[in-house]
């Protein structure tokens, strides 16, 4: 069976390997056909990756193939995609990235016309166009087919800085002393520049790439190296993005992670306080417990969706919502963009802040949580294995009112994921590993 290109958030994969310059190409011109315009203008984004500038190029051709003209903006941001749609009025937007992971994969998402994701229908009419070979020019092209251009699109960094230096013109960052962790990627330059704009004192590291270091060691997944560099060098406050930057960490002076949900905990109360919330907040399954909780304490509302940024928007767009985000750090503010934004985010925080100090400002209590993922021969057979499932119902009757529990199959890989959450650190080991010795015992 062919594997199936899009997944949750694009088509990622190892780049030469299974993200060909053939398949970029065919990508980009079933993408560019079914715009929706007879002459479709694309704008181009990527990261820092070795392989961006080859899936740049063939997209690039696929976009002209097919009639449209290709609009290469450079490395960029992922949220830097939406906010420039709307800037230019352009038909789609293509980005290049793997996120947060290793150099060696990259991906293809599409934004539409209005600045979201494409839906689940536009993308399997592309992926249907891909497979029957419709993607790609045939033998005997088309002789009325036109051919688009290709150009650079100059500026575009600077006109996302303006985005953002507009938003946040309000924010004087004068008295802040920021570290900032750009992960070796799309937020190498734009990160350090707009947090200068607004009067802080910045420190970047993680912010030299050469195509092989992006997330190696740095940036939002491995925040613990930022964490030491504040404490030495006596920050006020760090900020980690991941390598494309639509998702942030923060570290507060003294060292202390501070993850997705603590930061729109701190944000929503700020925001319900002053009036500018606009309805509740929408999280994941994955939400720390705590959030429910400091949430209730606030008269805030919160919705849940499965895990991934776009279920996430799609609970605020039903609702008419403005926050949302993941435990991650993907956050969304729909005041400002259709996507998560880490750079906008870190500077959301500092408006929450005003004069305050994230280490000393208590937004939620974050219980402890224990995530293990257990290796599976089928993840699908979890919903008929009978003892595990009576067991998480037993815990979770255990942890009522108190903590909770969630095992669920991944998305992806033959995992299991185990999560529990519990007023100790004992009591989340306790149950965590008796319901991971079941799974392992019944599915491993």
């Amino acid at each position: 069976m062919a594997r199936k290109l899009f997944g949750t958030d694009g088509v990622r994969g190892v780049a030469g390997t299974f993200l060909t310059a053939d398949l970029a190409l065919a990508l980009g011109r079933a993408a560019t056909l079914q715009a929706g315009s007879p002459a479709p203008r694309v704008l181009i984004i990527r990261d820092t990756r070795e392989s961006g500038e080859m899936l740049e190029a063939a997209v690039a051709a696929g976009v002209s193939a097919a009639g449209g003209e290709a609009l290469l903006g450079g490395v960029l941001p992922t949220p830097a995609a939406p906010l420039l749609l709307a800037r230019f009025g352009f038909d789609l937007a293509a980005v290049l990235s793997a996120s947060h992971n290793p150099y060696r994969d990259n991906g293809i998402k599409f934004f539409a016309s209005d600045g979201y994701k494409l839906s689940d229908d536009a993308e399997a009419r592309i992926e249907a166009a891909v497979a029957a070979g419709e993607g790609a020019p045939g033998p005997d092209p088309d002789p009325e087919q036109p051919i688009g251009r290709i150009r650079e699109l100059r500026g575009a960094a600077e006109d996302y800085l303006r985005e953002l230096h507009s938003r946040f013109d309000g924010l004087d960052l004068s008295s802040r002393n920021v570290l900032i962790d750009c992960a070796n990627g799309a937020t190498h330059h734009v990160a350090p520049e707009i947090f200068r704009r607004l009067g802080a004192h910045v420190t970047a590291v993680a912010d030299e790439p050469d195509g092989r270091n992006i997330n190696d060691g740095c940036g939002s997944t491995h925040v613990e190296g930022l964490s030491e560099r504040v404490r030495a060098g006596e920050h006020d406050v760090g900020f980690a993005f991941d390598g494309d930057g639509d998702r942030v960490l923060a570290v507060d002076r003294r060292g202390n992670v501070v993850d997705g949900d603590e930061l729109m905990a701190l944000v929503a109360r700020h925001l319900h306080g002053t009036g500018a919330l606009g309805g509740g907040v929408a999280v994941t399954v994955m939400t720390n417990y705590g959030f429910h909780a400091a949430m209730r304490e606030e008269g805030v509302e919160v919705a849940v969706s499965q895990v991934g940024d776009r279920y996430v928007l799609e609970e605020l767009r039903a609702r008419s919502w403005t926050l949302g985000g993941e435990q991650s750090g993907h956050i969304i503010d729909m005041r400002f963009n259709a996507t998560g934004d880490g750079i906008a985010s870190a500077l959301l925080t500092l408006e929450a802040l005003g004069d305050g100090d994230l280490a000393e400002r208590h937004a939620m209590d974050k219980l402890p949580q224990r995530l293990v993922n257990v290796r599976v021969r089928d993840r699908e057979a979890l919903s008929g294995a009978a003892a595990v499932n009576a067991a998480v119902q037993d815990a979770q009757q255990q942890l009522s009112g108190r903590g909770r529990v969630l095992v669920r199959p991944s998305g992806t890989e033959p995992l299991v994921r185990v999560m529990v959450e519990a007023p100790t650190e004992d009591e989340a080991d306790q149950v965590c590993s008796q319901l991971v010795a079941l799974v392992e015992r019944d599915l491993a």
